[in-house]
């Protein structure tokens, strides 16, 4: 049985799309099971036999929680500067309170992190054991949710990501989509360095994970699981985000998506007056989970088009 903590989000929604895909056992909750209150997520896991929660087909042994999505988080970076106090609690809390849940029933986590845990000043791609020092309140809450993890249990898997984008919920994409639909012109910036991630291609890596640790074989003592730690993955290659929407652009105009002409044009961070301090530089490296999964990511540009050719795109 999986446990997919925060089903209703952008990520959580495309997770719970694959896991059924896929014909994975699981359950979802989001608000109502508060991850913040260890009491509740023990309650919920203490009664996930109940049928109320899993379908009354699967069998007993199977409704036992082995794995543990964790999907939640708070991700306003702007606001985190003023909503301090429930940032901590989603973001550094909640993981302390489901990792010692894992540990305790002996399920294996996947938790998802982010590259605002770098200060963004490097200029080649950082990889998983390279210094945390994250900048502003969101990054740092993120950071201490990794450690709480750390220090709480052993079977863990960090995925950090970034510039994630998917069908449900708000992200860059469908602002700019919007944006170009409704005005003559827009300024993005391009000193801010990263790569995107389409929603479906990180959670179709965490599938993956899961269905390797499930059909894990021991050969001369050793397991084809993947080995547990911290990992990064985003799409590959590497861009900013004005190019990032001049690729939108482009690509809305070819499938529709963007109805009217609009120039988009690049500015500073300066000039565009950000509200906090943001990683210049961003980018990820995912040779550690390449070489370990043995899959090829997709490049940005491959999944953007896949996502904004497709039928589930829809920005309200």
């Amino acid at each position: 049985m999986i446990w997919l903590i925060g089903c209703k989000g952008m990520l959580g929604t495309e997770v719970s799309r694959q896991l059924e895909a896929a014909k994975l056992p699981w359950v979802g909750t989001d608000r109502e099971v508060d991850i913040t209150d260890s009491q509740a997520l023990e309650a919920f896991a203490n009664n996930i036999e109940i049928e109320a929660y899993t379908p009354s087909s699967l069998p007993h042994e199977e409704r036992h929680i082995q794995w543990i999505i964790n999907c939640s988080a708070y991700t306003n970076v702007d606001k985190a500067e003023e909503d301090t106090e429930l940032a901590e609690k989603l973001n550094a809390t909640g993981p302390m309170n489901i990792a010692r849940l894992a540990r305790k029933i002996n399920a294996k986590l996947i938790h998802i992190s982010t590259d605002y845990v770098f200060n963004g000043k490097g200029s080649e791609p950082y990889t998983e054991d390279m210094i945390k020092e994250p900048l502003g309140v969101y990054g740092k809450t993120k950071s201490a949710g990794e450690d709480e993890i750390q220090k709480e249990m052993n079977q863990y898997y960090i995925l950090r990501t970034a510039w994630l984008y998917g069908y449900d919920g708000k992200n860059f994409v469908y602002t700019m989509t919007k944006l170009m639909n409704s005005h003559d012109s827009i300024k993005v910036v391009n000193d801010q360095f990263g790569t995107p991630t389409c929603a479906p291609d990180l959670a179709e890596a965490i599938i993956k994970i899961i269905q390797k640790g499930n059909n894990a074989k021991s050969f001369f003592g050793r397991n084809s699981a993947l080995s547990y730690g911290i990992y990064h993955f985003t799409d590959e290659g590497q861009t900013n985000w004005y190019e990032f929407a001049s690729e939108i652009y482009k690509l809305g105009r070819k499938y529709g998506r963007i109805t009217q002409e609009c120039a988009v044009n690049p500015c500073t961070t300066e000039e565009y007056g950000a509200k906090i301090q943001r990683p210049a530089y961003s980018v990820l490296s995912k040779e550690k989970i390449t070489k370990a999964m043995k899959f090829k990511i997709p490049a940005w540009q491959i999944s953007l088009e896949k996502f904004i050719k497709n039928e589930h795109f829809n920005p309200l």
